[in-house]
């Protein structure tokens, strides 16, 4: 994996978070980790920072690990992987080692868990939270996708680093 600039950065992030999905995931301070598929978010520029900015919901497990660091990461895979993708997306941590039962290889790189198997890494700081609040919708079809009143809880991270297999 090489390091680039965020601003050389090439890839669509509609492509990428959108389509091709990726894995947040945070690891805290007694070693464990957790992660789960991301199909929602962005990137950009804001407060002068490259950002991404992430979405999660308060009853997955990957929440209780994302509260407990500032540190998370972003990882995007080829499409070999989508069956992983999909997996770790619909089947809690809370109920042993999901990622274990995939193909994928978790390394743990300072305060992130990153994958070996990513073509294309984040390191992210958070650096702001607030949770969604239904009254501030301003378009009625999104509360269709909170029939359980589980709001997301929004991250802003500082994108620090990016890794990318060359």
């Amino acid at each position: 994996m090489t390091e680039i600039n965020p601003y050389s950065l090439n890839e669509n992030a509609f492509d990428l978070i959108g389509k091709k999905w990726g894995l947040v995931g945070a690891k805290t301070e007694d070693g464990k980790y957790n992660c789960m598929t991301v199909s929602w978010g962005g990137m950009g520029i804001l407060w002068n920072k490259p950002v991404c900015f992430l979405f999660i919901r308060p009853q997955r497990y990957t929440f209780e690990f994302t509260e407990k660091t500032n540190f998370i990461s972003l990882s995007f895979f080829d499409g070999k992987y989508r069956k992983d993708l999909s997996y770790l997306g619909t089947v809690s941590g809370r109920d042993g080692d999901k990622i274990a039962k995939t193909d994928l290889v978790p390394v743990i790189k300072d305060e992130y868990l990153t994958f070996d198997n990513a073509n294309l890494t984040f390191l992210c700081k958070k650096i702001y939270y607030n949770d969604l609040l239904p009254e501030n919708f301003l378009s009625a079809d999104i509360i269709k996708h909170y029939d359980q009143n589980d709001f997301h809880r929004m991250y802003i991270c500082e994108i620090e680093k990016i890794y990318k297999k060359m």
